[in-house]
Protein backbone atom coordinates (compact mmCIF):
# COMPACT_ATOMS: atom_id res chain seq x y z
CA UNK A 1 0.00 0.00 0.00
CA UNK A 2 0.76 3.70 -0.88
CA UNK A 3 0.35 5.68 2.37
CA UNK A 4 -0.41 8.76 1.21
CA UNK A 5 -0.27 12.42 4.00
CA UNK A 6 -2.32 15.00 2.01
CA UNK A 7 -1.61 18.95 3.00
CA UNK A 8 -4.25 21.65 2.01
CA UNK A 9 -5.41 24.51 3.75
CA UNK A 10 -8.86 24.18 2.55
CA UNK A 11 -10.90 21.12 3.95
CA UNK A 12 -13.15 20.86 1.51
CA UNK A 13 -10.06 19.80 -0.94
CA UNK A 14 -8.51 17.52 1.64
CA UNK A 15 -11.89 15.80 2.14
CA UNK A 16 -12.33 15.20 -1.87
CA UNK A 17 -8.57 14.11 -2.27
CA UNK A 18 -8.77 11.80 0.30
CA UNK A 19 -11.56 10.17 -1.00
CA UNK A 20 -10.23 9.47 -4.32
CA UNK A 21 -7.27 8.49 -3.22
CA UNK A 22 -8.57 6.42 0.01
CA UNK A 23 -10.46 4.83 -2.86
CA UNK A 24 -7.86 3.33 -4.92
CA UNK A 25 -7.14 -0.52 -3.61
CA UNK A 26 -3.11 0.34 -3.36
CA UNK A 27 -3.58 3.88 -1.69
CA UNK A 28 -4.45 4.30 1.89
CA UNK A 29 -4.11 8.36 3.52
CA UNK A 30 -2.44 7.76 6.33
CA UNK A 31 -3.00 11.63 7.43
CA UNK A 32 -4.35 15.27 6.68
CA UNK A 33 -3.14 18.49 7.48
CA UNK A 34 -4.11 22.02 6.96
CA UNK A 35 -0.61 24.06 7.00
CA UNK A 36 3.01 23.27 6.86
CA UNK A 37 3.70 23.02 10.43
CA UNK A 38 0.95 20.19 11.06
CA UNK A 39 2.75 18.37 7.72
CA UNK A 40 5.67 18.25 9.39
CA UNK A 41 4.22 16.90 12.34
CA UNK A 42 2.05 14.11 10.70
CA UNK A 43 4.76 12.91 8.51
CA UNK A 44 7.46 12.72 11.54
CA UNK A 45 4.69 10.26 12.84
CA UNK A 46 3.04 8.29 10.68
CA UNK A 47 6.19 8.01 7.74
CA UNK A 48 4.54 8.77 4.81
CA UNK A 49 5.44 7.15 1.24
CA UNK A 50 4.14 9.90 -0.27
CA UNK A 51 2.71 13.57 1.01
CA UNK A 52 0.46 15.33 -1.42
CA UNK A 53 1.66 18.83 -0.74
CA UNK A 54 0.14 22.59 -1.35
CA UNK A 55 2.68 25.77 -2.03
CA UNK A 56 0.56 28.58 -0.30
CA UNK A 57 -0.71 28.21 2.92
CA UNK A 58 -1.43 29.85 6.12
CA UNK A 59 2.13 29.72 8.14
CA UNK A 60 4.88 27.65 7.08
CA UNK A 61 4.19 27.05 3.19
CA UNK A 62 4.93 23.97 1.10
CA UNK A 63 8.29 25.00 0.18
CA UNK A 64 9.29 25.10 3.32
CA UNK A 65 7.31 21.99 4.93
CA UNK A 66 8.69 19.94 1.88
CA UNK A 67 12.18 21.01 2.84
CA UNK A 68 11.63 19.76 6.72
CA UNK A 69 10.09 16.80 5.98
CA UNK A 70 12.54 15.36 3.63
CA UNK A 71 15.37 16.29 6.64
CA UNK A 72 13.53 14.09 8.90
CA UNK A 73 15.58 11.02 9.96
CA UNK A 74 14.29 8.13 8.40
CA UNK A 75 12.69 10.06 5.30
CA UNK A 76 14.61 8.47 2.70
CA UNK A 77 11.90 6.87 0.94
CA UNK A 78 9.51 9.70 1.26
CA UNK A 79 8.87 11.83 -2.27
CA UNK A 80 6.74 14.70 -2.27
CA UNK A 81 4.41 15.42 -4.86
CA UNK A 82 3.38 19.19 -5.05
CA UNK A 83 -0.52 20.40 -6.23
CA UNK A 84 -1.11 23.56 -6.80
CA UNK A 85 -3.21 26.46 -8.71
CA UNK A 86 0.02 28.83 -8.94
CA UNK A 87 2.11 27.59 -12.12
CA UNK A 88 4.21 29.99 -11.35
CA UNK A 89 8.54 29.91 -12.15
CA UNK A 90 9.61 30.29 -8.60
CA UNK A 91 7.19 27.47 -7.02
CA UNK A 92 8.37 25.06 -9.73
CA UNK A 93 11.99 25.22 -9.50
CA UNK A 94 11.50 26.36 -5.79
CA UNK A 95 9.75 22.69 -5.19
CA UNK A 96 12.26 20.56 -6.69
CA UNK A 97 15.38 22.38 -5.81
CA UNK A 98 14.08 21.35 -2.08
CA UNK A 99 13.51 17.84 -3.04
CA UNK A 100 9.60 17.74 -4.33
CA UNK A 101 9.69 14.46 -6.95
CA UNK A 102 6.97 15.74 -8.74
CA UNK A 103 4.84 19.01 -9.54
CA UNK A 104 0.92 18.88 -10.70
CA UNK A 105 -1.52 21.79 -10.86
CA UNK A 106 -5.13 21.44 -9.46
CA UNK A 107 -7.04 20.76 -12.61
CA UNK A 108 -5.57 17.93 -13.62
CA UNK A 109 -8.00 15.65 -13.56
CA UNK A 110 -8.91 12.72 -10.68
CA UNK A 111 -7.14 10.21 -12.70
CA UNK A 112 -3.93 12.26 -13.08
CA UNK A 113 -3.47 13.03 -9.74
CA UNK A 114 -4.20 9.05 -8.50
CA UNK A 115 -1.24 8.13 -11.54
CA UNK A 116 0.97 11.15 -10.49
CA UNK A 117 1.03 9.87 -6.65
CA UNK A 118 1.85 5.75 -8.11
CA UNK A 119 4.22 7.67 -10.50
CA UNK A 120 6.13 9.64 -7.50
CA UNK A 121 5.78 6.64 -4.73
CA UNK A 122 7.75 4.25 -7.12
CA UNK A 123 10.82 6.81 -7.52
CA UNK A 124 10.13 8.39 -10.79
CA UNK A 125 9.46 12.17 -11.60
CA UNK A 126 6.69 14.16 -12.87
CA UNK A 127 6.19 17.56 -13.87
CA UNK A 128 2.83 19.16 -15.07
CA UNK A 129 2.96 19.85 -18.83
CA UNK A 130 2.32 23.43 -18.44
CA UNK A 131 5.36 23.99 -16.11
CA UNK A 132 8.11 21.60 -17.75
CA UNK A 133 8.94 24.88 -20.45
CA UNK A 134 9.37 27.10 -17.81
CA UNK A 135 11.50 24.72 -15.76
CA UNK A 136 14.00 24.32 -18.74
CA UNK A 137 13.88 27.94 -19.24
CA UNK A 138 14.77 28.70 -15.74
CA UNK A 139 17.51 26.40 -15.92
CA UNK A 140 19.11 28.06 -18.97
CA UNK A 141 18.54 31.87 -17.09
CA UNK A 142 20.71 30.03 -14.46
CA UNK A 143 23.35 28.76 -16.59
CA UNK A 144 25.86 32.02 -16.38
CA UNK A 145 25.83 31.61 -13.12
CA UNK A 146 25.89 28.21 -12.79
CA UNK A 147 28.66 26.74 -10.14
CA UNK A 148 31.23 23.93 -10.78
CA UNK A 149 30.18 20.88 -12.05
CA UNK A 150 30.11 18.52 -8.42
CA UNK A 151 33.36 16.37 -8.31
CA UNK A 152 30.99 13.74 -7.91
CA UNK A 153 30.04 13.47 -11.80
CA UNK A 154 33.79 12.87 -12.42
CA UNK A 155 33.00 9.05 -10.53
CA UNK A 156 30.52 8.14 -13.35
CA UNK A 157 31.14 5.82 -16.52
CA UNK A 158 30.68 6.79 -19.28
CA UNK A 159 27.68 4.68 -20.00
CA UNK A 160 26.79 6.38 -16.06
CA UNK A 161 26.71 9.57 -17.78
CA UNK A 162 24.94 8.60 -20.72
CA UNK A 163 22.10 6.97 -18.26
CA UNK A 164 22.14 10.57 -16.14
CA UNK A 165 21.52 11.80 -19.82
CA UNK A 166 18.77 10.37 -20.84
CA UNK A 167 17.18 10.52 -17.10
CA UNK A 168 16.86 14.03 -17.74
CA UNK A 169 15.51 13.67 -20.80
CA UNK A 170 12.49 12.13 -18.85
CA UNK A 171 12.98 8.81 -20.18
CA UNK A 172 11.92 5.59 -18.35
CA UNK A 173 13.74 2.62 -17.69
CA UNK A 174 12.55 0.53 -19.99
CA UNK A 175 12.87 3.70 -22.99
CA UNK A 176 16.65 3.99 -21.52
CA UNK A 177 16.92 0.29 -22.21
CA UNK A 178 15.28 -0.05 -25.83
CA UNK A 179 17.63 3.24 -26.43
CA UNK A 180 21.10 1.18 -25.17
CA UNK A 181 20.08 -2.18 -26.23
CA UNK A 182 20.16 -3.45 -23.30
CA UNK A 183 17.78 -5.02 -20.39
CA UNK A 184 16.14 -3.23 -18.40
CA UNK A 185 17.57 -5.10 -15.49
CA UNK A 186 21.14 -3.59 -16.52
CA UNK A 187 19.47 -0.11 -16.57
CA UNK A 188 18.00 -0.18 -13.13
CA UNK A 189 21.43 -1.18 -12.32
CA UNK A 190 23.07 1.73 -13.77
CA UNK A 191 20.75 4.12 -12.06
CA UNK A 192 20.70 3.02 -9.01
CA UNK A 193 24.74 3.12 -9.18
CA UNK A 194 24.20 6.95 -10.22
CA UNK A 195 22.08 7.75 -7.31
CA UNK A 196 24.36 6.58 -5.11
CA UNK A 197 27.29 7.77 -6.71
CA UNK A 198 25.74 11.34 -6.62
CA UNK A 199 23.59 11.13 -3.56
CA UNK A 200 20.56 11.58 -4.89
CA UNK A 201 17.04 10.52 -3.68
CA UNK A 202 14.99 9.98 -7.06
CA UNK A 203 14.84 10.94 -10.56
CA UNK A 204 13.97 14.74 -10.03
CA UNK A 205 17.12 14.89 -8.62
CA UNK A 206 18.92 13.35 -11.40
CA UNK A 207 17.07 15.67 -13.42
CA UNK A 208 17.82 19.20 -11.39
CA UNK A 209 21.71 17.86 -11.14
CA UNK A 210 22.04 17.57 -15.00
CA UNK A 211 21.10 20.56 -15.78
CA UNK A 212 22.59 22.33 -12.96
CA UNK A 213 26.15 21.33 -13.56
CA UNK A 214 25.68 21.35 -17.38
CA UNK A 215 25.93 18.12 -17.84
CA UNK A 216 22.78 18.33 -20.10
CA UNK A 217 22.77 21.87 -21.64
CA UNK A 218 18.77 22.75 -22.76
CA UNK A 219 18.50 22.80 -26.63
CA UNK A 220 21.84 20.91 -27.01
CA UNK A 221 21.36 17.45 -25.64
CA UNK A 222 18.05 16.25 -27.45
CA UNK A 223 16.89 12.28 -26.70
Amino acid sequence: MIKVLIVDDQTIVRAGFAALLDAQDDITVVGEAGDGREAVRIAERNRPDVVVMDIRMPGMDGIEATRRILSLPGSEGVRVLVLTTFDVDEYVYEALAVGASGFLLKDATADELVSAVRIVARGDSLLAPQVTGRLIREFTRQRRNRPRPPSELSTLTARETEVLVLIAGGLSNAEIAERLVVSEHTVKTHVARVFTKLGLRDRAQAVMLAYESGVVVPGENAC
